[in-house]
């Protein structure tokens, strides 16, 4: 089933995001009236949620020059002063891989690798909200084998006997995860997704009229127009490395790695590392 290990927990700092909804995960800012307090900030024409500590020590320091107002008020506040509460909330995550079982020297590695992540990643988000899936791509087909889901169990027996072998449709599978994740956006509008892209980039099947690998970065431009947070594990050996999966994160505007050692561990790391960046774009 792959290596599993007790991961440390995924606290991404996703507060440069605005979310609409609760979760248990990660702290994030939320434009509802609700939710911890930590901070304010100019508002900017708005008149809800106003914080009106924040205000009145942005207006204390003109007092003296508005004397006229305050003939008439005690204090004088101005629409310049108002500032707004920023709140944080807990929100869920979700990861999605999408790995390539088409035939190479390296598939067994790259799903032992994958299962033991899933189901570590898993064990982490027990009772919290956090969900996993999985989608493989071989022969001519994508296939979701693993719908997101924070069941341990359910993710055991999804990932005993998933299918190796065959050539590599490439763009089958980012359509689907296309598909995928658009419905959970639609469904779960609250979770913003990561899509984990196990490929070495060279896509050999095509699913409409165009060469294989032009219809894989269109799909990539479509999750990228999408903004769905992507990372490519470069599975290509260094020596025969053409640049295919960085070509296919360039179209998908993301970060492309190169694992020298495919265990669980490292590519959770991997995983860790990118949730816990800062979004270039937040």
């Amino acid at each position: 089933m792959g290596e599993t290990f007790q991961p440390r927990r995924l606290n991404t700092p996703l507060d440069r995001l605005v979310r609409k909804q609760a979760g248990r995960r990660s702290l994030t800012r939320t434009e509802r009236k609700h939710g911890r307090y930590i901070k304010a900030r100019p508002a900017l024409g708005r008149t809800d949620d106003i914080a009106f500590d924040a205000t009145l020590r942005a207006a204390a320091p003109y007092q003296r020059r508005r004397s006229e107002k305050r003939q008439r008020l005690a204090f004088a506040i101005e629409k310049s002063d108002l500032q707004r509460k920023v709140r944080v909330k807990k929100v869920a995550n979700l990861v999605l891989f999408l790995v390539d079982a088409s035939w190479s020297m390296a598939v067994a590695e790259r799903m032992n690798a994958t299962k033991g992540a899933i189901l570590s990643l898993l064990t982490d988000a027990y009772q919290r909200r956090d969900r996993v899936g999985l989608i493989v791509f071989q022969k001519d087909r994508a296939t979701l084998v693993l719908p997101p889901t924070n069941s341990v169990s359910l993710a055991q027996r999804a990932l005993a006997d998933i299918p190796v072998g065959g050539k590599t449709p490439l763009s089958a599978g980012l359509l689907l995860a296309y598909e995928v994740l658009r419905q959970e956006k639609f469904t779960h509008p609250d979770v913003e997704p990561l899509l984990i892209i196990l490929t070495d980039g060279a896509g050999n099947v095509s699913i409409g009229t165009l060469p294989p690998l032009e219809e894989a970065h269109r799909f990539a431009e479509m999750l990228a127009a999408e903004n769905i947070r992507s990372v490519v594990i470069n599975m290509e050996h260094a020596a025969f490395d053409q640049g295919l999966a960085q070509a296919l994160a360039e179209h998908l505007k993301a970060p492309c790695y190169t694992l020298s050692e495919l265990k669980a561990e490292n590519l959770y790391q991997a995983v860790r590392q990118e949730m816990n960046a800062s979004r270039s774009t937040s």
